[in-house]
């Protein structure tokens, strides 16, 4: 069993890598491997795509790596392998983006990341820090994990999705802001879970054994 964090230079993948290693070494998860390899990508059992930073860079980012985004895509799309994006990595699941100027997405969940528009002018931009989760579909990667559970985001744009039963969960931030996403074999989390302790490492255990 082969789980492949795809490493297109998004940020510091350490954190996210030694969670992932240890929530595989306590359920029997297999091999954990940090790559940017499309060889690596397509024999992976298991697909997460971490990110950090702008829409538009991670995109580009993701083309430019000769064969990197085609080898998610089909082992994805075609293939039907467990895929978890991760912040920025799950905006790109969008059909677009609005990030400085308009990106198109992987268009594998319809939808805009869209800036947060606080309700409440008071509220600050990135949303930052730690907020309770509110569950509004159950899901197989969401076992053992309910509403006010907390998890910790840093991000300034949301995705918003066009089909309701694609938004998993959601925080309260004067208005919704959507927290995870899920369709068919593919899920995503706005919030970090390497960094979002219980919460985070039981999601992480979870995909790590989820089957769909």
């Amino acid at each position: 069993m082969l789980t492949v964090l795809v490493d297109y230079d998004s940020g510091n993948l350490h954190s996210a890598e030694k969670a992932f290693q240890r929530m595989a070494a306590e359920v029997g998860g297999g091999q954990v491997l940090v790559t940017d390899r499309p060889d690596d990508v397509a024999r992976a059992d298991r697909i997460v795509l971490p990110g950090d930073g702008a829409f538009p860079a991670c995109r580009r980012a993701l083309g430019d790596r000769g064969g990197l985004f085609e080898a998610i895509e089909t082992a994805v799309r075609h293939g039907g392998r467990p895929f978890l994006g991760i912040c920025v990595g799950m905006q790109m699941m969008a059909t677009r983006g609005l990030e400085y100027s308009e990106t198109p997405g992987f268009d594998w969940v319809g939808g805009t990341v869209a800036r947060i528009t606080p309700a409440d002018p008071a509220l600050k931009v990135p949303h930052m820090g730690w907020n309770d989760l509110v569950i509004d579909h159950a899901h197989p990667v969401l076992e053992g994990i309910s509403t006010g559970d907390h998890a910790y985001f840093v991000h300034s744009y949301q995705f918003r999705v066009t089909d309701p039963a694609h938004r998993l969960a959601y925080v309260d931030y004067a208005g919704d802001v959507t927290a995870i996403i899920g369709r068919d074999t593919m899920v995503g989390t706005q919030f970090h879970p390497e960094k979002s302790q219980a919460t985070g490492l039981r999601l992480i255990a979870n995909f790590l054994q989820w089957k769909p």
